[in-house]
């Protein structure tokens, strides 16, 4: 054979980085970094009272001119926002927890029914940590239309929704190959955790940064847990392909 007919080498394929494997990781710890800091930045903010004027002038915009015991609206609108905020209750939050680590279960997707029981307590955990640290009274510019106990930085409804609605997205959505299904999965659990979050402002109970600063946390702890799932995530396929085959 002579070299004429050898055929050339075809070069090496060029992979888009984004197409990479360590690229989601990356991307996702890069996430991680900035809700984490975000937190740290709006919590010192607020320890040295820079987010006094920011808070106050909010909850005062949610209430009518001169009687801060009226919130802006219809009345229905203060009804719906008594509902939506019970979603990110202890009762609602814990009930929807229990019934999808069920679902994991009789899916025998056993990694991922471990992962959200512990996704699910350790946000619990630090929730309770950081209302203990920082010791935040509740509001008292503006009447609460709904009854508080707990401490208000950071909102555990904020960051309880964020943790648990995501987490579960994430888990749900790892098993789904057709991307408008996880996104839309996805957006299901972002507007869940904004609409609870917006209803503690405006029930008066929870300053706009005690908010954000669970918005900002929850959804880091929820994407450390999606991280945490992608590595599970064989896990659970293989499951799959053993119940396929019996």
């Amino acid at each position: 054979m002579s070299l004429s007919d050898k055929s050339p080498i075809p070069p090496p394929t060029r992979i888009a980085s984004w197409r990479l494997p360590e690229f989601g990781p990356l991307v996702g710890f890069a996430g991680v970094a900035g809700l984490g800091f975000a937190f740290i930045s709006i919590a010192d903010e607020m320890v040295e009272g820079e987010t006094r004027g920011f808070d106050s002038a909010i909850l005062l915009a949610l209430r009518q001119a001169g009687d801060p015991k009226q919130p802006i609206g219809p009345q229905w609108l203060e009804s719906a926002m008594i509902d939506v905020t019970s979603l990110g209750g202890v009762a609602v939050l814990t009930l929807l927890s229990v019934l999808a680590v069920a679902y994991f279960l009789v899916a025998r997707r056993y990694a991922s029914a471990l992962f959200l029981t512990v996704a699910v307590g350790g946000g619990a955990l630090l929730n309770t940590a950081l209302k203990i640290g920082f010791a935040r009274p509740r509001p008292d510019l503006v009447d609460h239309l709904v009854q508080v106990q707990s401490l208000s930085f950071p909102s555990g409804h904020a960051m309880s929704s964020a943790v648990i609605y995501l987490t579960i997205g994430a888990l749900l959505a790892q098993s789904e190959p057709r991307w408008a299904i996880r996104g839309y999965i996805f957006a299901v659990a972002g507007l869940l955790t904004l609409l609870i979050g917006v209803s503690r402002v405006y029930l008066g109970v929870h300053y706009p940064t005690d908010v954000l600063a669970g918005w900002a946390l929850g959804a880091a702890w929820a994407l450390l847990c999606w991280l945490v799932a992608r590595w599970l995530r064989p896990q659970d396929h293989e499951t799959e392909r053993v119940q396929e085959r019996k």
